[in-house]
Parts: C-alpha cells; structure tokens; sequence
C-alpha cells in the first residue's frame, strides 16, 4: 500500500489493511512494546480485568492478532476463539499458540451464530474496520443476552496541551521511530492517521449505544490516549414481565 492522505480517512480497503498486517505480522508484538513506550502492557491489564475471563466463559477475541491477548484468556480457563481479518497474523497466531482456536474473520460479517458467547473483545482494531456501525451491530449479534463487549482503542487525549504533543508524535516521532525498527513504515503512517481520524471517547460510546448496546462506559487510561469501552447486550424481557391480554 503506497502511502497517500486517504489512509487518513476511515474509509478504508479492507484488502489494502489487511495486506499492511499480514507483512508485519512476525514483527507486530515487538513493535508494538517499543511505539507505545511500553505501556501497551499496562493498556493489555486493564483492558483484560474488564473482560474478565474465567473457567467455562466463551470469549470471542477480535483483531486477536498473534494471540497475545488470547492466550492470557486462556491461561485464566476461558474457551478462547481468536479472530482476525489478516490472514498473516492468524497464521503466525496460530504458529505461536496452536491450542488456541483462530479464525479468519471480517467483523463486518462475523462467521459465527447468534448468541455463541459470552464477552466480545476487541483491541486496537475497530478504527480498521470499514463499517464501525455494522461491526458494533455484528458484535451485538453474536454475544449472549446479558453478555459484555469491551473495546480497548486509541482514543483523544483530555489535555489540550498534551493533544498537541501527542499529534506531533503520531505524525512526526512515530514515522521515524518506525523507520529504525520496521521495513514497513507505511504501516505505521497509516496507524498514526487512523488514530487521528478516529472519533472521540464520547463519539464512539454514542455510537455503541446506537447500535443496541447498553450500560455503555468508558475508562481513560494514560491521559486518554487509549479508552477502555464497556457495554451490555440487553436481558430478553421475561414472558412473566409482559401484561396479560
């Protein structure tokens, strides 16, 4: 993918961003620990503690990756399925983690049956998705009455000043920081414009509110750089609770 300013929109090829992570699937953990400074391990706690998986729980994983997020759900017991639109990443996932169930998938057109789990996750990888509306509703779809959605994404810093700092990062620090450790520095271009085209906290949690979710709330971590998103899929009303004819 040549770059240009259209990867800036969120109107994207879905073939074109996939092909960007199939070709820094090997590489993608490491770089992702030196771009965040690191603090992508702390982002990965919080976001796991609101998941949190247990025994017997059914997690679907989406834009799981290499599995790294996976595989600590199912360290914790829970039946782990992880889900990808890059065909490299689930082939280097399942390289790294062959216990571990990976999909190829397009949120946008999940291939999984109503209701079939528990919690739905996404990290990282919804600003990629073509149909941010569609994928929400799909998300909706295929978890349990009662079951969760946590999304954790780069998100807009609180402070004005620090907003200003962290644009100048994303487009100028981290296309030559990603030149010293990644051949594809188009890559890293394309994340530092999709995080800048991304809509706010509050736009995103209008949004899943929108497309049926409920309980919505979010959770700001390093100064709003990334948020950690919750939500609800509403109980079915009790045929109890309906009025007599």
């Amino acid at each position: 993918m040549s770059p240009s300013a259209s990867r800036a929109t969120l109107a994207k090829d879905p073939r074109e961003v996939a092909g960007m992570f199939d070709a820094v699937a090997r590489r993608y953990d490491l770089s992702n620990d030196v771009m965040s400074l690191f603090q992508v391990h702390m982002w990965r706690a919080v976001t796991r503690a609101a998941v949190a998986p247990a025994p017997g729980m059914r997690i679907l994983d989406l834009a799981a990756g290499t599995g790294t997020s996976s595989a600590e759900y199912a360290a914790a017991g829970a039946d782990v399925v992880a889900c990808d639109f890059s065909t490299g990443m689930v082939a280097e996932g399942r390289r790294r983690h062959p216990r571990i169930s990976f999909v190829a998938g397009d949120a946008t057109a999940l291939p999984f049956a109503d209701e079939s789990f528990d919690v739905v996750t996404i990290s990282y990888g919804l600003r990629n998705v073509q149909d941010t509306r569609t994928a929400l509703r799909e998300m909706h779809r295929v978890t349990r009455p009662g079951g969760r959605l946590v999304i954790a994404e780069f998100s807009t810093p609180t402070s004005r000043p620090f907003r200003a700092v962290y644009r100048y990062y994303l487009g100028t620090a981290l296309p030559a920081a990603a030149r010293l450790i990644s051949s594809n520095t188009a890559a890293y271009d394309y994340l530092g414009e999709s995080i800048l085209a991304w809509p706010d906290q509050q736009s995103l949690a209008a949004l899943m509110q929108h497309t049926g979710w409920r309980g919505v709330g979010y959770k700001n971590l390093s100064g709003g750089i990334v948020a950690i998103h919750r939500a609800t899929k509403p109980q079915r009303p009790s045929p109890s609770a309906s009025t007599p004819a």
